[in-house]
């Protein structure tokens, strides 16, 4: 859409508050801040961010639309020339914290006894924690069964971190049941991840887990790593070769939650 078609000075606003924001801002947020600025109703700061896109394509920056709203991004072709802003990389997600991520994504909502069937092992608590404190996992509700398992679905913050608008912007995948579909699972989301992170700075450090198969090895090696960690991953390890997974939770007919646009 032209710049023509919006006012000069709420054109300049809306770059502004977008530009100084520290996170995703929704249509309704930058009206209600504009309030002192002419006053544009909804539909004016749409056009607004309708012109700014347009004026970003082709350049460094992106405006886009995430779960939490409206951001400028750095694109994903600088996001190697821009991590070298910052002296230490963000640690890799391990493969453990992927998996679980991932079968959170594409079967929500899941409960722990269910992804401990999928992946064959038992499930590290401090992987849960992880997922929580980074906001991007959260409990939606409890299942009405014997022990009233917790049911785990992603957050709006997930979608933010992983540049997407909604639930359905994720490569469609056939319900997982076994390790094989849930490798696609990860991989795609790997993918997401790798941009995102490169972009996003300090703020997209994961915490360090050590990865099943070398847990042992790092945890020696690496004196940051989490020796905790590393032992309930080793742990894992042992699980899988003995054969040994948690049952299954009777998961009712329920379909995922969607993430409605946030406009």
């Amino acid at each position: 859409m032209s710049d023509e078609l919006v006012d000069e000075r709420t054109l300049g606003c809306v770059e502004a508050l977008l530009l100084a924001a520290d996170g995703p801002l929704t249509l309704d947020r930058m009206q209600s801040l504009l309030s002192g600025a002419g006053e544009p109703d909804r539909k004016t700061v749409r056009t607004a961010v309708q012109a700014l896109q347009s004026h970003y394509e082709g350049r460094a920056a992106a405006l886009v639309e995430v779960g939490s709203g409206w951001r400028l991004q750095v694109r994903e072709d600088y996001a190697e020339l821009v991590g070298k802003l910052w002296e230490e990389r963000p640690p890799r997600l391990s493969r453990a914290l992927m998996e679980t991520l991932a079968l959170i994504c594409y079967r929500q909502p899941i409960s722990r006894g269910e992804i401990e069937e999928v992946r064959g092992v038992s499930v590290s608590s401090s992987i849960i924690k992880t997922l929580i404190e980074r906001e991007w996992v959260h409990i939606v509700g409890y299942r009405e069964v014997p022990g009233r398992p917790a049911l785990f679905g992603t957050t709006k913050h997930f979608l933010d971190d992983f540049n997407l608008k909604r639930l359905q912007d994720l490569p469609s995948l056939p319900e997982m049941r076994d390790l094989d579909s849930l490798d696609e699972a990860v991989q795609r989301l790997t993918g997401e991840a790798g941009a995102n992170d490169a972009v996003a700075g300090p703020d997209a450090e994961a915490k360090s887990e050590s990865d099943p198969e070398s847990a042992k090895a790092k945890s020696e090696s690496d004196p940051e790593s989490d020796p905790e960690s590393a032992g309930e991953s080793a742990g894992e390890e042992s699980s899988r070769d003995d054969g040994a997974a948690a049952g299954p939770d009777e998961r009712p007919d329920a379909q995922p939650p969607t993430d409605e646009p946030l406009h």
